[in-house]
This record gives structure tokens, C-alpha cells and sequence, in this order.
């Protein structure tokens, strides 16, 4: 039987009102799966393959009788804007049924949310942290809402899998279960996804069998790609030719520009806009992240879906996931991503129209840029992808689910507690004795407290003051920042810990700025329109980079492999870095060691996490590191005698606590709640994240190392 006679008469009949062809790939695998199993499923296509329609054509054929009268499906996205998105396209999915959509984030009004927690129906558009807000706010009524859900579709699911949020929206979909009559099927929808057994449990731990994976053939688009390498000119600044090129290319193409840094949006906005005012066209470039205020940053995506005019946009990563714009003839990548992932969802936004190519220009503006760039893009090219790992040893999210827990419940005791944390489809792995500390070190701090007549644990003191914030229902670590205005406008936001002065002029959403006042004890900045300013530096986290990119780098360094897609000054940059490595004969199985008379420098060449943990082997062998960079160069003083000492490392039996007597204050792994666990439990977390034996061990038995003289 045909994926489209599976399909319920209404949604078949849907399907023929749109005009719809054929199926995509996905869908035509997706929908009998979906209909004839019980099974999870994970559908893993690219970007702008139908996976939102491959997912709700077939749940809205099994659940639309009963969907009109209660809720059935719980679609879980990572952004408020993804949401607002999807609305109207899972909306139109239902336009021949009456089954009810609702959207419950922190911009629905409250009588919105009053009349679907009075009457659930149909579908709910949800993100974790408004699950947690259900569950501390709307106790009583988590089992009239949550009784008839029977399929939770997770969008963006690859974001969620290696970081604390992940394993908070696991969490919470777990207790869901106990307010549900069955359990619901997971399906999970995402573009750039690898390590499936990983995937399998994180979803289903307990029948993996039943967890189908999905994948779509690649995309028959052609994918156009150049890189391009600027140097940058006087004070580090990008030359104006980048510039000129980037606008020459984008002057009659709708453009998606990448950027690194939000200071790095504002600064290529300024500049693009200035190119284009000049020849007469007016302001063509819009800035979108996330300090930018919402009304403005929807404004951006509102224009750009709807013109029919070349406009562009300058964003961060805010634009990555499939936030709708509109169709973008190109997507521009300014240095490296650090990650093929990244990457690959990137360029997975162009070329969304029918019969179109992909398109993708990449910009490098110094050396380790381009190596890296070319790396990443060769990743690409052999269709690898950083595989998912993880959030190991979450205690952090423990604590905060506890607290949730405790608030949920209104009192519980000791043994029902550890085991609702046992049974808990996140923590199962966990160590009794560990959460036992954890909790007798809340009851300590007064993050709980014991009533003793019931023996129940409650929210403490402490914890009351955490529960009770705006930002308990986040696990997620946030910057202070300081609201910007003009007048009564919001403009955006900038971060507390940045060197502010008034007087200082500033861009921010694309305009030039001047400060006016800053009045740290309201949390605002007053501005005016400036003539001229600059990007202010926002704080941002380090990319891990994945053992398999250095490998790369040093891959393309020995080689003589062409790159017909790199431009002649990227070629000839190449060349130059590839000389020494070449007239000393370099194997791809080498690490060198270049020494001068006042140091060596140590190529790695492997991944963060195994670069980290050698340099606290280093130390601990009495090595004085005088720096590390984040291709994993590491500075050595020139009386080292590293191959000596290399030695020394692979043959020591090494212990975490040592390396971490060697670790330096800002080296420790931190998230939101990591300092109010115990310090032990704390340790143990940034031994899972941040230290890795056995990849150094493994590391040092596979490469030879040198010392060159130069």
C-alpha cells in the first residue's frame, strides 16, 4: 500500500488541496513506519526535506478523532521562534480537520494559556523550560492535560543531545509519563544527527529495538561552494575588499551571512550597509542575534520571508536552526564554525526553492581560519559529522530537578524521591550513595528541608529563592545585561561584564549608537543615534573542537591535495603552510615539535578535550606551559625535553585528582547549578567533560612525535 492511501481521508484530502506531487523521501519512509509500528522513530533528512510533514502527516492520521476533544501530541522545539514558525505550517496540516493547535511560551498571554489548561486539545507547541514552568505552576492540572498525549515530536533534536538542556527536556518528558495513560512515542527530527546507538537510548533506553531510525537519502541539489581567504589589514580589522566582495555577491541575492560573534554581526552589517548606501540602494542588510530585541529580530525574519528584493541577513547562530525566512539564494560562512555540524545546518539553508542549487561561499580571514575552514568543508564533503556523546554525570540538572520535584509534589519523602530520580529515564545510571550526597548537601545549604511529623523533604529556604526566580525553569547558564533604549524603545541588550563608559558610541542592531547614561541599578543603558562606533565584545563560550578536525588539518599539511574550489590566495596560503612540513617529510602519523632558541611550539593536531588533558599532564610532570591556542598549539619553555617527557605521560598510571591539582580556576567545568553540588560531585563533572586518559594514552601510542630545530 502507498505511503498516501496510509493517510487518514482528511489528510489526504489536505494533501490534494495543496497540490502536493509526490512525497519526499522522508515521508514516503516515514509514513507507513509511523502508522503500521509502535515504535520511536528519528528522522534524519536534510534541511528542507518535508521532516515536519513526513512527522504529522501520519500522527494526525492516528490521533485526529480523539484530537479534537483532548491533547494528543506535544511538539517540544529549542526556540520560541521555531514555534511562532511552525505554527501556521503544522496549522495548515490541520486546516480539513478540527484538531486545535496551541503555541505555550513566555509571550502567550495568560488567557491563552487559561483556556488550554481549562480545555487541552489536539496539539501543543511547547519548549523544555515551559514544560518545567507546568510543572511548578500548574501541578494540579498536569494529569488533565498531559492523560491523552500519546506522540511527542522533539524538532532540532540534535540540538538537544549533548548538552544540559538535553538532559533537562529528558527528564521532564520522563515524569510526564506518570501522567500519562501510555507512554508516548518519541519521534525526533533533525538535519545533521550521528551515533545513532547513542540517539536510540537517550530516546528509548529501555527497548531500544523499538526505536526506529530513519534516514533519507542525501539531497539530489547540487551544492556550489568556494572559499575565499582575506587577510585582514591594519589593527586586525577585515579589509575592505572582503567587504566589497561579500556585497558584489550579494547585491541581486537574498543572503544568509554568517558571523562568529554578535560584535562581529553589528561590525558587517555597518559596513555592508554603508557599501550599499553608496551605490545608491539604500540600507539592505538586517543583523539578527540574540541581543538584539525580539520585536526587532521578528521584524528581520517577517521582512525576509515576505521580499522579493534582495535583502540579506548578518546573524549568529540564532539563524542556524530552521527559523523561516524565506527562501535564501546563498548562505555565506565568515571563518570557520569550529564544527562540521554547524557547517552542514548552515548550509543546509539555501537552495530551498524547487529546481535550485545550494549554495555556499566561505570567508577566511587569517591562516588558522582557512586550514580550519578547509577542514571543516572536507568533513562536509565526506559526509561526517561530529557524533552526539552526551552530558555526562548531569548532578548539576539533578539538583534543579529535585527542587522541581520537591515543588511538584509538595512533600516527599527521602525514599520516594531517589526513587523518582532512579526510575527517571536520565539519571537511571547515576549512583545511589551519589544522590544520597547530593541531597543531604541541599538539606545542609537549606536548599531543602525535613519536615519531621510526615518525614518529607520540601522546598528549603534557599531553594525557595531559586524556584521562585524567572530563571529556575532554564538550566541553561545566561549572562547579566543590561537593556539598551532610546527613549521608551528597546533596542536590544549588552552584556554586564563589558567595559562600558558613557560617551562611548557603540553598535548595536545594525545602528550607530551613543551612550547616553547607564544606570547599572535599573539594568539600563539610554542612547542616542551616533555618526560612528564599534561593535561592542560580547562573552561568549569555547568551541570544543572534535579530535577528527585536527586530524584533518594535518591531513591537508602532509598532503599534496588540490582544492579546486579554494581561490588563488587561499592556494598559495596553503602552500606556504604546508613548506615545512613537506621539506621535513612529515608523516599524518607525526606530531612536531618546532623549537627556536627561546621556545617550542607543540602541534597536537587532535581534539580539545585530549589537548586540555595533556597540558594538565605537562604541568603535573613540572612542564611550564606558556600558552595553548584553540588549535591546540601549546607554548613550551626551550629547555623541555618533550619527547622525554611524552614518554613519561603514556607510561604513568594517571589519576583525575592529580590533573586537577594542575587545572587552573577558569580550566574547571562550570554550568548554572555546578557550584552548589558538592565540590566531590562537581570534580567528578569536570573529570566526564573536560579530562580524558584514555584519548591522551590512545593519543601517544598512535603518533610519533619530533623535535625540529628551526
Amino acid at each position: 500500500m502507498s505511503s498516501f492511501n496510509l493517510l487518514s481521508k482528511a489528510i489526504q484530502k489536505m494533501v490534494w488541496r495543496m497540490k502536493w506531487e509526490s512525497f519526499t523521501p522522508i515521508q514516503d519512509m516515514a509514513i507507513p513506519e509511523i502508522i503500521e509500528t509502535k515504535n520511536d522513530i528519528i528522522l534524519s533528512s536534510g534541511t528542507a526535506s518535508g521532516k515536519t510533514e513526513a512527522a504529522f502527516l501520519p500522527v494526525l492520521s492516528l490521533v485526529e478523532k480523539e484530537a479534537e476533544e483532548v491533547l494528543k501530541v506535544v511538539y517540544i522545539s529549542p526556540l520560541k521562534a521555531l514555534i511562532n514558525n511552525q505554527f501556521e505550517r503544522i496549522e495548515s496540516l490541520c486546516q480539513e480537520t478540527n484538531i486545535p493547535i496551541h503555541r505555550w511560551h513566555g509571550d502567550i498571554s495568560q488567557s491563552k494559556k487559561k483556556k488550554f489548561i481549562q480545555d487541552p486539545a489536539g496539539i501543543l507547541q511547547i519548549t523544555p523550560e515551559s514544560i518545567e514552568s507546568l510543572f511548578i505552576n500548574r501541578t494540579e492540572q498536569l494529569k488533565h492535560v498531559f492523560k491523552n498525549v500519546e506522540f511527542i515530536v522533539i524538532d532540532e533534536i540534535h540540538s538537544f543531545l549533548d548538552d544540559e538542556r538535553g538532559v533537562h527536556l529528558r527528564s521532564l518528558l520522563s515524569r510526564m509519563e506518570s501522567y500519562t495513560e501510555m507512554r508516548p512515542r518519541v519521534i525526533g527530527l533533525s538535519a545533521t544527527i550521528d551515533n545513532f546507538s547513542f540517539v536510540k537510548k537517550w530516546v528509548n533506553h529501555k527497548h531500544l529495538d523499538s526505536v526506529s531510525i530513519i534516514e533519507s537519502p542525501d539531497s539530489d541539489k547540487n551544492l556550489l561552494y568556494s572559499l575565499m581567504y582575506f587577510e585582514k589589514g591594519e589593527s586586525n580589522k577585515k579589509k575592505l575588499e572582503l567587504y566589497e566582495d561579500i556585497r558584489a555577491l550579494t547585491r541581486d541575492h537574498k543572503a544568509l551571512i554568517f558571523c562568529n560573534s554578535r560584535g562581529e554581526v553589528e561590525e558587517k552589517t555597518v559596513m555592508l550597509n554603508r557599501l550599499a548606501v553608496r551605490e545608491g540602494n539604500g540600507e539592505m542588510y538586517y543583523p539578527h542575534h540574540s541581543s538584539i530585541d525580539k520585536k526587532e529580530r521578528e521584524f528581520v525574519e517577517k521582512t525576509m520571508s515576505e521580499t522579493t528584493i534582495p535583502k540579506s541577513v548578518v546573524a549568529t547562530s540564532s539563524l542556524e536552526l530552521g527559523i523561516d525566512i524565506g527562501s535564501i539564494d546563498i548562505v555565506i560562512q565568515i571563518d570557520s564554525t569550529f564544527t562540521v555540524s554547524a557547517l552542514k545546518q548552515r548550509l543546509g539553508r539555501s537552495g530551498r526553492k524547487r529546481d535550485s542549487n545550494q549554495m555556499l561561499q566561505l570567508y577566511s580571514t587569517d591562516e588558522d581560519s582557512l586550514i580550519q575552514s578547509l577542514a571543516v568543508m572536507e568533513l562536509v564533503r565526506e559526509k561526517w559529522v561530529e557524533p552526539a556523546k552526551g552530558y555526562l554525570l548531569p548532578y548539576d540538572i539533578v539538583f534543579q530537578q529535585i527542587l522541581s520535584l520537591c515543588e511538584e509534589t509538595n512533600g516527599i519523602t527521602l525514599r520516594e524521591l531517589i526513587d523518582k530520580i532512579k526510575l527517571n529515564d536520565m539519571f537511571y545510571e547515576l549512583d545511589d550513595q551519589k544522590i544520597r550526597q547530593l541531597i543531604d548537601h541541599m538539606l545542609k545549604n537549606e536548599h531543602l528541608e525535613l519536615i519531621k511529623g510526615p518525614n518529607e523533604l520540601i522546598v528549603g529556604f534557599e531553594g525557595e529563592r531559586l524556584v521562585r526566580g524567572k530563571e529556575f525553569y532554564s538550566v541553561f547558564m545566561s549572562t547579566e545585561q543590561y537593556d539598551v533604549l532610546e527613549g521608551v524603545k528597546r533596542i536590544g541588550t549588552l552584556d554586564k561584564v563589558m567595559f562600558l563608559n558613557e560617551g562611548d558610541n557603540i553598535i548595536l542592531s545594525g545602528k550607530l549608537w551613543t551612550i547616553k547614561i547607564i544606570d547599572p541599578k535599573r539594568n539600563k543603558i539610554y542612547v542616542n543615534k551616533a555618526v560612528d562606533g564599534k561593535p561592542p565584545k560580547y562573552t561568549s563560550g569555547g568551541v570544543k573542537i572534535h579530535k577528527r578536525i585536527g586530524e584533518k588539518i594535518l591531513e591537508i599539511l602532509c598532503t599534496d591535495q588540490s582544492f579546486g574550489y579554494v581561490d588563488d590566495k587561499g592556494s598559495a596560503a596553503i602552500e606556504d603552510m604546508r613548506r615545512p612540513y613537506h621539506s621535513h617529510k612529515v608523516s599524518q602519523n607525526e606530531r612536531i615539535i618546532w623549537k627556536t632558541r627561546t621556545g617550542q611550539l607543540f602541534e597536537t593536531y587532535t581534539g580539545t578535550v585530549i589537548t586540555n588533558t595533556l597540558v594538565w599532564m605537562l604541568r603535573s610532570m613540572g612542564v611550564k606551559i606558556k600558552d595553548r591556542d584553540g588549535l591546540g598549539r601549546i607554548e613550551l619553555p626551550p629547555d623541555c625535553r618533550i619527547e622525554e617527557v611524552l614518554r613519561g605521560i603514556g607510561a604513568k598510571n594517571w589519576n583525575p585528582e592529580e590533573l586537577i591539582e594542575h587545572t587552573k580556576q577558569p580550566e574547571i567545568f562550570v554550568s548554572k547549578y555546578s557550584e552548589v553540588i558538592p565540590e566531590s560531585l562537581k570534580y567528578e563533572m569536570h573529570t566526564a567533560h573536560e579530562i580524558d586518559i584514555q584519548g591522551v594514552k590512545e593519543y601517544l601510542r598512535e603518533n610519533r612525535f619530533r623535535v625540529i630545530e628551526l
